[in-house]
């Protein structure tokens, strides 16, 4: 509906698609995927689009009704078990935990992705995660634990500066009362987590969830048997990680030698 009362009053100012992107800044595919219903309208253009065609406050207000996600679909549902979870158990094994990213680490994993993202929507994308790591310093405060790959470490996503300014920062993150970081050793010779990434949830409710990504998807799981399948994986995944202490040692270490 706001797509096409964008074009309707493009349309009646006489403004073609190009004109609008010029003015705000955009491309004309994004300005296209607008018109048509295809993505969200980013704040600007529609302040752009409701000054170039004197509309009256009427974009303004219909950009507004919009319902707006700060995730991708997939990620939606577990965006909101984890905002209100006691416990959490994170197993990571190609980046960093989205809770444990730096700004700028996280922007670079936003530019890498493929198709590539316009501005906007990484711009969106990082404020959601940084909003995100707001867990981190909530009352109550949840208690978390992570396995992360040693090549995660080894990986310079965004560069050698902005891995130096992630693992300061994971340090600062191990540091906290309620985390405990443990590192796989990537030549650890048997690995219970060769299946990929999970994420498992504990509600304040005692519910209990394993949410894992795949490329442009993910499963938020809640089968108790599969849930407790899972937790036992992920039991194992630790008893073969370094010990926390360990793990800030590592950490150190490949700080110092980068």
């Amino acid at each position: 509906m706001f797509g096409s009362q964008l074009r309707l009053w493009r349309t009646r100012a006489r403004y073609s698609r190009e004109q609008l992107a010029d003015e705000a800044g955009y491309s004309l595919d994004t300005v296209a995927s607008v018109e048509k219903g295809r993505r969200m309208p980013p704040t600007d253009l529609v302040e752009t689009a409701e000054t170039l065609f004197d509309a009256g406050g009427m974009l303004r207000d219909a950009a507004s009704k919009i319902v707006r996600s700060k995730y991708p679909d997939w990620f939606e549902e577990y965006a909101q078990y984890e905002a209100d979870a006691v416990s959490l158990g994170l197993y990571e094994n190609h980046v960093v935990p989205g809770l444990f990213q730096s700004e700028e680490y996280a922007s670079a994993v936003f530019h890498s992705d493929y198709p590539r993202l316009d501005d906007a929507e990484i711009e969106r994308r990082l404020s959601a995660r940084v909003e995100r790591q707001a867990l981190l310093s909530r009352t109550p405060r949840p208690m978390i634990s992570a396995v992360v790959e040693q090549i995660v470490l080894e990986r310079w996503i965004g560069g050698r500066e902005a891995m130096k300014d992630q693992l300061v920062h994971l340090l600062q993150v191990a540091e906290l009362r309620y985390v405990d970081m443990q590192i796989m050793p990537t030549r650890r010779e048997s690995h219970a987590g060769l299946a990929g990434p999970m994420y498992l949830i504990e509600t304040d409710a005692q519910q209990r969830l394993v949410y894992s990504e795949m490329q442009k998807g993910s499963v938020l799981i809640s089968d108790p048997k599969d849930v407790s399948d899972l937790n036992l994986r992920y039991g194992m995944l630790r008893s073969q990680a370094l010990t926390p202490e360990e793990s800030v040692s590592l950490l150190r270490k490949t700080l110092e030698d980068l």
